[in-house]
């Protein structure tokens, strides 16, 4: 008996729709325009500037996109002062010194007789370079990432806030995924990596780095997608109390406040209201609660007179 062939894997990212698909079975709600722009980052070899608010997302999609691709996940965390040591390679210090001490007696043997210091650095020619060699290479997340023979996902998070001088620093592996090491030459990608970097808009990035990448803004979602979010993170929530609180998030965002509650404090405040077995809000229970969604206690003691308002609104939204 003749076997049919078994059918070929889905490719995640053969389309928007499968994209969608796939970051929903990775946990991740994407919208068509979070879905496109993965889309056209992957199949033109572009890294993607994310950026938006703290707690939309941004982060997560890389997280989600390593999982539905089955990609291992290399992650740099920026912060001010970081330099191509902590970022790319470094050399194995202790290492190197081990090695010249084992050396020392082979070395002053090659060095007997040399007649003077010229014939004794023409003996040398070449143990320099022995210790500034792959051997004695530390990779760090970057040269990590364009090392991985079946690719990876590259998540440059906050990358707003590093410093300009390591900005321009990324500019060669951005646009060529390669790196320049002085001592050893070019090292280039044996796969491209699918490469996110994250802002939250801390200050503003050059526009040698942007032009290098595909830009994708993620907003605070409209109510739908957070209802959706909040199922696909916290499904044993019951549908009235989901709709609630989304209802009521929504109606904070409109308010003036110094911190917006974003998606991740949504979906925070869902799972603390699920361990407090709530079926519906109260004014008492938003109160006990209010901390979990409001990062200030000026925007805390601005929302409290308005609770009341609040909840009407969130129950006939």
């Amino acid at each position: 008996m003749t076997l049919a062939p078994a059918p070929a894997a889905t490719d995640p990212l053969a389309s928007v729709e499968s994209i969608i698909s796939g970051l929903a079975g990775a946990g991740y709600i994407a919208s068509r325009r979070i879905a496109t722009a993965l889309f056209m980052a992957t199949h033109l070899q572009k890294p993607m500037l994310v950026e938006g608010t703290a707690g939309v997302g941004k982060t997560e999609l890389a997280l989600c996109a390593a999982r539905m691709l089955g990609l291992p996940l290399i992650r740099l965390q920026c912060y001010e002062g970081l330099d191509e040591s902590k970022a790319l390679y470094e050399w194995k210090y202790g290492k190197q010194l081990l090695y010249t001490q084992i050396l020392k007696d082979q070395v002053g043997a090659q060095l007997a007789g040399a007649a003077d210091m010229a014939s004794a650095m023409e003996r040398l020619d070449g143990v320099g370079e022995a210790f500034f060699s792959e051997r004695f290479l530390e990779p760090r997340p970057l040269l990590k990432a364009l090392r991985e023979p079946g690719g990876a996902v590259l998540l440059i998070d906050e990358i707003d806030k590093s410093d300009e001088a390591f900005e321009a620093f990324l500019l060669e592996i951005l646009s060529a995924f390669q790196v320049s090491i002085p001592e050893i030459g070019v090292i280039e990608a044996i796969t491209p990596p699918i490469v996110f970097l994250t802002s939250n808009n801390v200050r503003d990035l050059g526009d040698a780095l942007k032009r290098r990448c595909l830009h994708l803004h993620i907003p605070l979602p409209e109510r739908s997608l957070e209802e959706r979010i909040v199922a696909s993170r916290v499904p044993d929530i019951e549908q009235t109390l989901r709709s609630e609180l989304v209802g009521f998030v929504q109606g904070l965002r409109a308010l003036d406040l110094r911190k917006l509650p974003s998606i991740s404090e949504t979906v925070d405040w869902a799972r603390a209201l699920v361990l407090l077995h709530a079926h519906a809000l109260d004014g008492q229970l938003v109160r006990d609660t209010l901390n979990v969604l409001l990062k200030f206690e000026q925007d805390i003691a601005a929302v409290e007179p308005r609770i009341g308002e609040l909840l009407a609104h969130a129950s006939h939204a």
